[in-house]
């Protein structure tokens, strides 16, 4: 067999042929409640820029006075000459914010999850893992050798059936999502802090979907729940409410100051840029200052969801910024994502492997910046081209 035959993509294919595919379209603006895609005007439902920093002005000039100090990159790790004053001060700043000892940042989220968990779990150690966790913490998984254990999604009684087939002196550790970024659901924190305590486990919280959603002032998961001081690690990346690209690590001064000098993900890969770590430091320093923009967010969902139901669009209830729109197989999901773009909505399609089979849907998020007008537009939309059905 030749190494290419694979490539061979008969799905892809399939629905080009067919005029549903639904991927890489072109932006021609900033990420906004209304954008500019491919000529046509669109209301983006379908963006994690959640707190809507994207086009604040504070946030743009911070980035603009960046690159003019600092120029356009780092060139290199932040093991070596790659470690910039405005680094630190992002991570003094963030540890600050959320009540941790200490943070460390890397370059992207994907790459945030890489560098904690392959330097903290090996081989003889085991990983419990919701089912519906990020791709990013299943292919952290893949490096570390541990014995990863896959637990049904929020089921604390077969992650605790897990937990028992655990030698009692293995390392352990129990990551999860925060917020679920297909369903918009949030972890059950509080049941899994008290069976890491039973079982004698770590926690670790991805928070990429939660923090600016979630907790006092948007700090996230483990605030919300009262749990920082019971969550070991939580993991934050800067591209949603951030408005930047990167992640960083949370935790204690003794875990950072280890994966700082064996985390293979983090010293051989160049540090965020100047732009990045400036404009993401201006959008916690917005978020500060504007402390009750987390609550408009949560409370513009609620009123989309409340509009879908109206309209009688069957959703995933959950009280994030995350509506999932069940649509079910994966024929009927592109044909909808295809269409409500031509009808001027953007939205997300999602399928197998994002999910499971039978359970495909259009994800949709919301911005604080959205208003109860353009949600309303976006809605007759949505449920008339849901109304009309499949013309495949």
């Amino acid at each position: 067999m030749d190494l290419f035959d694979k490539c061979n993509f008969d799905l892809l294919n399939k629905v080009r042929d067919m005029g549903i595919y639904p991927y890489f379209h072109c932006l021609e603006s900033r990420q906004a409640p209304v954008v500019t895609m491919e000529g046509k005007r669109m209301i983006m439902l379908g963006s994690n820029n959640y707190l809507g920093f994207t086009e604040d002005q504070e946030v743009i000039n911070a980035g603009v006075a960046a690159l003019k100090r600092y120029g356009t990159g780092c060139s290199g790790s932040r093991f070596l000459n790659g470690t910039l004053d405005l680094h630190l001060e992002l991570e003094k700043e963030l540890a600050a914010f959320t009540g941790y000892e200490e943070a460390m940042t890397c370059s992207t989220g994907f790459q945030t999850n890489l560098a904690i968990i392959s330097s903290i779990c090996g081989k003889d150690d085991y990983i419990l893992n919701d089912r519906e966790n990020h791709a990013s913490i299943y292919d952290a998984c893949r490096l570390t050798y541990s014995t990863v254990l896959r637990y049904k999604h929020s089921d604390m009684e077969d992650l605790e059936k897990k937990l028992q087939t655990i030698p009692e002196n293995a390392g352990k550790l129990i990551v999860t999502d925060g917020v679920f970024s297909m369903r918009g659901d949030i972890c059950k924190l509080p049941e899994i802090v008290k069976l890491a305590e039973k079982y004698g486990a770590r926690v670790m919280v991805d928070d990429a979907h939660g923090f600016g959603v979630l907790g006092k002032g948007g700090r996230g998961t483990a605030n919300h729940f009262g749990l920082t001081d019971k969550v070991d690690i939580t993991m934050l990346t800067f591209s949603k409410s951030l408005a930047s690209i990167g992640g960083c690590m949370l935790t204690s001064h003794r875990v950072a100051d280890y994966v700082r000098h064996v985390s293979r993900p983090f010293i051989f890969s160049a540090s965020m840029t100047p732009c990045s770590a400036a404009t993401a430091l201006a959008a916690l320093h917005r978020l500060i200052e504007d402390h009750e923009r987390p609550q408009r967010l949560n409370d513009i969902a609620a009123y989309f969801r409340q509009q879908l139901l109206a309209h009688d669009v069957k959703i995933i209830e959950a009280p994030t910024p995350i509506v999932p729109i069940f649509t079910y197989n994966t024929l009927d999901t592109l044909y909808f994502g295809k269409a409500m773009f031509d009808a001027g909505v953007y939205l997300n399609p999602v399928i197998a492997p994002a999910c499971v089979e039978g359970e495909c849907l259009l994800r949709t998020t919301l911005m604080a910046t959205h208003t109860k007008p353009l949600i309303d537009e976006a809605t007759e939309i949505i449920a008339r081209v849901l109304k009309q059905g499949v013309k495949i």
